[in-house]
């Protein structure tokens, strides 16, 4: 089964890093504020560049004239469930300690092209 993991990442500012396993990499998102566990809360994830797969294991610091220099700790982590992958919409299920449940990634396109939202269902 894929995994999943959210790095709390102290950097300029303090937000979470959300990736999904997918085609042999992670794929990233910055959510500002956290994924909320209750359903229907809406909260902004901005795509991100690929990581490789090992990087769902770090923690540690990032050292000052990196990119993404700062702390980072692992907030989450566990096993997930794709039920849908499409341009604009990602739906699975979260098999983690914290989160566990069904969410859904929607593309914002208003908002521009890596933008989304990510909620609970």
């Amino acid at each position: 089964m894929p995994v999943f993991v959210v790095q709390k990442h102290h950097a300029t500012t303090l937000h979470y890093d959300f990736r999904l396993e997918k085609d042999g990499v992670l794929k990233s998102w910055a959510v500002p504020k956290g994924i909320a566990p209750e359903k229907g809360v809406k909260r902004l994830a901005v795509e991100m560049e690929d990581h490789d797969l090992e990087y769902a294991g770090f923690e540690g610091d990032i050292p000052e004239g990196q990119y993404g220099a700062g702390r980072v700790e692992i907030w989450d982590s566990g096993t997930y469930e794709e039920e849908a992958w499409t341009p604009g919409k990602i739906v699975f299920a979260l098999h983690g300690t914290k989160l566990s449940g069904r969410f859904c990634l929607i593309r914002f396109a208003k908002a521009g092209e890596k933008t989304w939202l990510i909620f609970a269902l």
